[in-house]
């Protein structure tokens, strides 16, 4: 599933058409991807409009046209993204496409676990407001965290860094990378969290954020070869502190990856 520094990745794919007008808007209207979404004021009115601006937050992202139209994308476990030539075949998955003389912009989802929504008004549609603050933001907090970590004492770790309204784009890959890094075990009640542990979780969030940012939010590319991503889904993975062989399960719901070595 794309996670926040996909997210930005594919948001930039889009940017090419910045400034144009659409032309043409051509959709799967019955597709689960756009349940709830009027599909048909959708095209009625962005044709015609430009595309001005985009930005994410998290796993969305939302794209402001003119004459006060937005469209809000979430990307949900296979969603991609780009920019297309213009004379592009829309192909089964390629549930909606934004056409441009120069380019067509492409949504594909294949498994449509993601959403397509549409709103008119001169303001932020509701649905993109009142969420967690950004975690590359002075918002993301010590105090912010603590106050979440408190409210899911019961839960374990993994899972509560998986939390959208409060650890933002966070997923699989980077809540293992996070808890590496802090020297905690996944399957850790948050209770139990030491406050050492809650200030190594809170600086390797920031971490890992900012070099995924840098890394695949900026061209797509790998994040450096220390990195435990490289080694977290291989069966025989090790850890690249030390080389002692990873432990993996289940927790949270999610495959999970660890050094019993590290994170005890």
């Amino acid at each position: 599933m794309p996670e926040l520094a996909e997210v930005e990745w594919f948001r930039k794919q889009w940017d090419a058409g910045r400034g144009d007008k659409i032309v043409d808007v051509r959709l799967h209207s019955r597709k689960r991807i756009f349940r709830r979404t009027n599909t048909r004021e959708l095209r009625e009115r962005v044709v015609g409009a430009s595309l001005e601006n985009s930005s994410a937050r998290g796993k969305r992202m939302l794209f402001k046209f003119s004459g006060d139209n937005w469209i809000g994308i979430h990307l949900g476990m296979t969603g991609k993204m780009r920019a297309a030539p213009a004379d592009f075949r829309q192909a089964k998955h390629d549930h909606l496409v934004l056409c441009q003389t120069k380019r067509s912009l492409v949504l594909t989802d294949s498994r449509q676990f993601g959403r397509v929504r549409f709103h008119h008004g001169s303001d932020e549609p509701d649905w993109w407001k009142g969420t967690a603050p950004e975690i590359a933001t002075r918002d993301f907090d010590r105090s912010f965290v603590d106050r979440f970590l408190d409210r899911h004492g019961q839960a374990p770790i993994k899972g509560v860094l998986l939390m959208q309204n409060g650890f933002s784009g966070i997923g699989n890959w980077m809540a293992d990378e996070i808890l590496w890094r802090a020297k905690v075990l996944p399957s850790k009640r948050t209770r139990k969290l030491s406050a050492g542990e809650r200030a190594a979780i809170f600086r390797a969030t920031k971490f890992v954020v900012k070099g995924a940012l840098e890394t695949t939010g900026r061209d797509f590319s790998d994040p450096p070869k220390s990195w435990l991503i490289h080694q977290k889904w291989k069966r025989q993975g090790i850890c690249p502190k030390h080389r002692t062989p990873l432990k993996h399960a289940t927790v949270a719901g999610r495959t999970t990856a660890w050094c019993p070595r590290c994170q005890k």
